[in-house]
């Protein structure tokens, strides 16, 4: 937690910053952003102007979705053809520049050498429970869904198939495949939610300001950041965050239940779907949130520092078991394989998939091509940045006493390889199985949340099987109680103006309920792509806000390099230190400086 500091002190350093001696070319950076929270009833220290809102926002979103079905459908269809095709380069070229910055602040020796914090500050977690808190909250759920179904889709769809350059479900489809799973596992995702901990925990470990979304803006807008225009970034973080979480809950609540159905708790679990697929009923979806986001709040209501921590390490540990099993028991060469290949394929391509912008030109093909991009690396793009808020301010929340350069490379590169290791491996046991003619097109005919199952099924004994996926779904659950627990207290932590102690537990209530809300009633209404829409239309306004932080941390990281030279503080407790030895007056105006 932060140290405790006199209003005085906080006052003096940010009044000094409009007096600074006219030879410096930078004056110290704001300290301080005072931000107005309620001292007493049931918003007792929140901003109201913010958790109201939110507050508000979402229960509308949850009522258009209830109440009106049909036109919430409609809208939806409208949106997915116009807004978000309209939106789509915006998506492209944003996660680009944030791959572009991370890697320019962490590669630089002068600006990958900054802390996070105050200088010679140790570390608060251990790299091992550094790793699986980031892991587990970033992007555990959707690993599994997607570390045999995204590799199993582009294997029978991808653009090279499109444009007919290989066969689809061929062995030449493989390598395709992979190289665009890798890109939207990549470091698209794990630089978006990077740039967005960095924005914030920079400027709040070293300047000792709120551990908040608008917190990340004050070096391009100093302390107006305090009123109206700090409360809206944090409406828009807080909206996203509910909107990015419950995508991922989505897909983790179908594949429990897929789960569930897989080791026998009965038919009723599952329904047809209507393309010859099964999914989950209404009546396993309502239970299932019941009981996931029951656990979920009373993890949340202990803390990040037990619960969280706790099954983070669990996650971590029965993930690496099941990524063994798969490396044992499956595709373990091929993998190797597909691993080495892959990586080469995706570095080596990245710079220009990055900024690859498909365009209708009448044709078939030229269609196919933008649609498949509206699916997958659109998607991709805006659940990242919806998920950012959440995930990085958890980041920033837990990296505190990083350097820059090793907070990037942990935050990009471990989960990136990962992500790879897992897709390689239980992708290739699942393609492999088809290519041989195992599977007999089994795991190709499961829908995309069954499909982890039907490899296992495919692979192992009915015994085994029957194991093993019972451990899939105790890692699904504890993934799902960890991504939800950490969104809740993240939401509360944003409405707290950043403070993440003190009594919360109606406030974790109302947003575990909200989340079960919002997923309950977009999976009734129209599944996961419903959801899925909501999430990229909500998105939008938090990409805007990801833009300015990413001007706003180059910003803050390029003074203080200045202020470095010149001598002049660039951490609240370095500020404090020089003022108290040039004797500052406590009388001044104050600035805007950042």
């Amino acid at each position: 937690m932060r140290a405790p500091r006199s209003n005085l002190s906080r006052r003096t350093i940010n009044q000094h910053n409009s007096q600074t001696d006219p030879s410096q070319p930078v004056s110290p950076p704001v300290v301080d952003l005072p931000i107005n929270t309620h001292d007493s009833g049931f918003y007792d220290g929140f901003a109201r102007a913010v958790a109201i809102p939110g507050k508000i926002i979402v229960t509308l979103i949850i009522l258009w979705a209830i109440f009106f079905p049909v036109s919430a459908m409609e809208t939806l269809e409208v949106a997915n053809s116009t807004i978000i095709a309209a939106f789509s380069g915006w998506y492209v070229y944003l996660v680009a520049a944030l791959i572009l910055v991370c890697g320019g602040l962490a590669l630089v020796p002068q600006t990958g050498s900054l802390r996070i914090g105050p200088a010679g500050e140790a570390p608060e977690f251990s790299r091992f429970s550094w790793f699986s808190m980031l892991f587990g909250a970033g992007i555990g759920i959707g690993m599994l869904t997607y570390s045999t179904g995204e590799p199993l889709a582009h294997f029978a769809n991808n653009p090279d198939i499109i444009r007919g350059n290989v066969e689809a479900v061929s062995a030449e489809a493989v390598r395709s495949a992979y190289m665009w799973t890798f890109l939207h596992w990549g470091f698209g995702a794990w630089c978006t939610y990077a740039l967005v901990g960095l924005a914030i925990g920079y400027v709040s470990h070293r300047r000792n300001l709120p551990l908040t979304i608008r917190s990340s803006l004050a070096p391009l807008f100093g302390r107006s950041m305090s009123g109206f225009a700090g409360h809206a970034v944090d409406v828009v973080a807080v909206v996203a965050t509910i909107l990015g979480v419950a995508v991922t809950m989505g897909l983790g609540v179908q594949q429990f239940v897929a789960g569930l159905h897989r080791i026998g708790m009965g038919d009723w679990l599952m329904s047809d779907a209507g393309d010859g697929t099964m999914t989950a009923s209404a009546a396993a979806i309502v239970i299932a949130l019941l009981v996931l986001v029951g656990a979920s709040t009373l993890s949340a209501l202990s803390g990040v520092g037990r619960g969280i921590k706790w099954l983070s390490n669990i996650n971590m540990t029965l993930s690496f078991g099941l990524l063994a099993l798969f490396a044992t028991v499956g595709a373990g060469f091929f993998g190797l394989q597909l691993l080495g290949i892959g990586i080469w394929d995706y570095v080596t391509t990245l710079p220009a998939n990055s900024l690859t912008l498909f365009a209708r030109d009448g044709s078939e093909t030229g269609d196919a091509l933008v649609q498949w991009q509206l699916d997958w690396s659109v998607f991709y793009w805006a659940w990242w940045i919806a998920f950012a808020p959440f995930v990085g301010m958890f980041i920033a929340r837990i990296s505190r006493g990083r350097t820059i350069r090793e907070y990037v490379f942990g935050v990009a590169l471990v989960p990136a390889m990962m992500c790879f290791i897992w897709m390689a491996f239980a992708g290739g046991t699942a393609i492999e199985l088809e290519l041989s003619g195992a599977a007999e097109g089994r795991i190709l005919a499961a829908g995309i949340s069954d499909q982890l199952y039907a490899t296992l099924a495919v692979l192992l004994s009915p015994e085994a099987a029957w194991v093993v996926s019972s451990l899939v779904v105790v890692l699904l659950m504890t993934y799902l109680v960890t991504s939800v627990d950490s969104a809740i207290l993240i939401v509360n932590t944003i409405n707290g103006a950043g403070e993440d102690e003190g009594t919360r537990r109606y406030h974790i209530l109302f947003w575990g309920v909200a989340l079960s809300f919002v997923v309950g009633s977009m999976l009734i209404l129209g599944g996961i792509d419903a959801i899925r829409i909501t999430m990229i239309i909500g998105a939008l306004p938090f990409s805007m806000v990801v833009a300015v932080m990413c001007v706003a941390i180059l910003k803050a990281v390029i003074h203080d390099l200045i202020r470095k030279h010149h001598g002049v503080p660039t951490t609240a407790e370095a500020c404090e230190e020089w003022l108290e030895e040039n004797k500052r007056p406590a009388d001044l105006e104050p600035s805007q400086s950042s």
